[in-house]
């Protein structure tokens, strides 16, 4: 979501906050700025749009400050302009913050009876206006900042400046991210570690509820219930927070290149090559589990849908999958002797983090699948199981799904073996058969010639249909999500199955069918689908292998020869073909790829 930075420097820091605020560009934002303090007062400069304007604005008017904060925006309450822009200003108070505080209405009521006005549309501003009359009460900035957040209900990270206090940044989180760095006689405040990248490797990951104030020198942080505490500082390797695309366009065609060598790294952690043995770290037993519950968002829920069907089918355990945010809302029946498992690739995601928490406080057993092992599910978690694919910048996710995929297929195989429904050499050639899977993946990107003359055609589409079966039909969700994301096509996806259900009515000349099916046990059904397509003029993208390539019904507008490969990593291979084709019809048609609109990287608030 949005992204923070703040600098105790020894030198002006506007170009250093821009630098980060560059770095937190894949979380998406439609504003941005920064502020600082001169004199011992606050400057701001604001600009609605990319970076580049605020950029602009500073050449017009710079700011010489060693101390300041910055942020970008990706609006909740409030129109995307300059007004609404953060940093938000009341009095001696300027600050930035990103969260959605719930009870803002009300405060802001409250402030407004007591004679305070307002200039933003934002809950923000609220937050700003309470620190300075706070202060006006008398408190020192702590203090006075400590007596705010008793008050806030909501999720929050903060930076804030006080005018007259040249050498202090206040932070505090609940529910966001928030980080500090170590410097050389500086200190630094960011959303993660890739804000405070560019100036420092030693990290300090502030706890839930935790706030800090920091000086040149030093921090200090204090939980929830105002009292003195030690967090320990972490050095974050440099290939976590430097990042570049390299000889690529855009972040997400280099991620989309990143799988073969990611799921590589993703599965040596999950197998031992040398015993052909899948390896799950901590201490779940499969073998009493009676069920496993996955919640999850957006393409994290895919993933988990892929692994329903490869647990179910080799495990005999029965999965239940669910969106977290209609999860959490809902009451579901909880079972204590079954295994929650939240999947993200932030870990803040913030509706998954509400249903894991509800999980556990129902006393079951709880594990994530997650990228950043700092983040806070994976404090709060009985067992991490680390998807190892790096930073992932690109805003549609690519490395990061096909990882978790890994991650859900090593864990079906582990627990069929430890559920006796395979025995040990059906174990070795399973993994055998997913070791090879970052080759195939590698042969698949290979197709990308081929799709890029694709993507011209459905560029020019209205609506695109995705169809498939079994693990096919998930697939077929995640293609229709990332065309629709970056190329702002309207897509869908179904299980082909439904065809006849309804979805065969859009059927027309007009609308591109992307059809996957990789030649299976259920490749006779996906062919007899695909004929019904073709019989109603649907322009048809066949999606196979070499198999399937044989014995497909004559037609096909376009016909795609993947690898062919086992069922259990068919996902993984087909993965490819499908980003590889949202990304050139994003390019085609001369979207931001990497930053669509009106999303966000991390969505760490309802």
């Amino acid at each position: 979501m949005c992204g923070i930075i703040g600098i105790v420097g020894k030198q002006p820091v506007a170009d250093r906050l821009i630098e980060s605020l560059k770095r937190l560009e894949y979380r998406g934002y439609d504003s941005a700025g920064i502020a600082g303090v001169v004199d011992g007062k606050v400057q701001r400069r604001r600009a609605q749009g990319k970076i580049k304007a605020l950029e602009a604005v500073l050449a017009d008017e710079p700011l010489n400050a060693a101390t300041g904060i910055g942020h970008t925006r990706w609006a909740t309450h409030g129109a995307p302009n300059v007004k609404n822009a953060h940093p938000h200003t009341a009095g001696r108070v300027t600050l930035v913050h990103n969260g959605i505080i719930e009870n803002f209405a009300e405060l802001k009521a409250e402030l407004i009876a007591a004679g305070r006005t307002f200039e933003s549309d934002t809950d923000t501003e609220v937050i700003a206006q309470l620190i300075d009359a706070e202060l006006a009460t008398g408190l020192a900035p702590l203090d006075a900042f400590k007596a705010t957040l008793d008050r806030l209900t909501g999720a929050y990270a903060l930076a804030v400046l006080v005018e007259g206090e040249d050498n202090l940044v206040l932070g505090a989180r609940r529910g966001s991210p928030l980080v500090v760095g170590e410097g050389q006689g500086e200190m630094f405040l960011g959303s993660d570690a890739l804000a405070v990248g560019p100036f420092t490797n030693r990290v300090i990951y502030l706890d839930e509820g935790d706030y800090v104030a920091l000086d040149h020198d030093s921090h200090r942080i204090f939980d929830a219930s105002g009292a003195s505490v030690t967090r320990p500082v972490r050095v974050v390797p440099t290939s976590a927070v430097m990042l570049e695309k390299g000889n690529y366009r855009h972040f997400m065609e280099k991620e989309i290149h990143d799988q073969p060598e990611g799921c590589q790294r993703t599965i040596a952690a999950y197998v031992d090559t040398l015993t052909s043995r899948a390896s799950v770290p901590g201490d779940i037993d499969f073998a009493k589990l009676e069920r496993i519950q996955i919640v999850a968002c957006g393409t994290s829920y895919i993933a988990g849908v892929v692994g329903k069907y490869l647990i179910e089918q080799l495990a005999d355990l029965p999965v239940d999958v669910e969106i977290a945010s209609e999860f959490r809302y809902r009451t579901p029946a909880i079972r204590k002797d079954a295994l929650v498992v939240a999947m993200s690739q932030s870990g803040e995601t913030a509706d998954t983090l509400a249903a894991l928490r509800y999980c556990k406080a129902k006393g079951m057993k709880s594990a994530v699948v997650v990228n950043a092992t700092e983040s806070t599910m994976a404090r709060e978690v009985d067992v991490v199981w680390p998807i190892h694919c790096g930073p992932e910048i690109g805003v549609a996710s690519t490395k990061a799904f096909t990882a978790q995929v890994s991650v859900m297929i090593a864990l079906a195989i582990a627990a069929a073996k430890a559920r006796g429904t395979i025995d040990a050499a059906e174990e070795r050639r399973l993994v055998k058969v997913l070791l090879e899977a970052p080759r195939l993946i590698a042969e698949a990107i290979g197709l990308e010639d081929a799709i890029k003359e694709i993507a011209a055609d459905v560029a020019k589409a209205r609506d695109v249909l995705y169809l498939g079966r079994g693990p096919m039909s998930a697939l077929a969700l995640e293609g229709a999500l990332k065309l629709k994301e970056i190329s702002y096509i309207h897509a869908e996806g179904y299980a082909a199955g439904e065809l006849k259900h309804g979805p065969i009515a859009l059927v027309d000349d007009q609308t591109p069918i992307v059809i996957l099916a990789p030649h299976d046990s259920y490749f006779e059904k996906s062919a007899s689908n695909m004929s019904e397509v073709m019989a109603r003029g649907g322009q048809v993208i066949f999606i196979t292998d070499t198999e399937g390539v044989k014995h497909a019904p004559a037609g096909a507008k376009v016909v795609v020869t993947a690898p062919a490969s086992d069922p259990l990593v068919s996902t993984l291979v087909m993965s490819a073909p499908i980003q590889l084709l949202a990304y050139h019809v994003a390019v085609v048609k001369g979207a931001d790829v990497d930053q669509p609109r009106n999303l966000a990287k991390s969505v760490t608030v309802e």
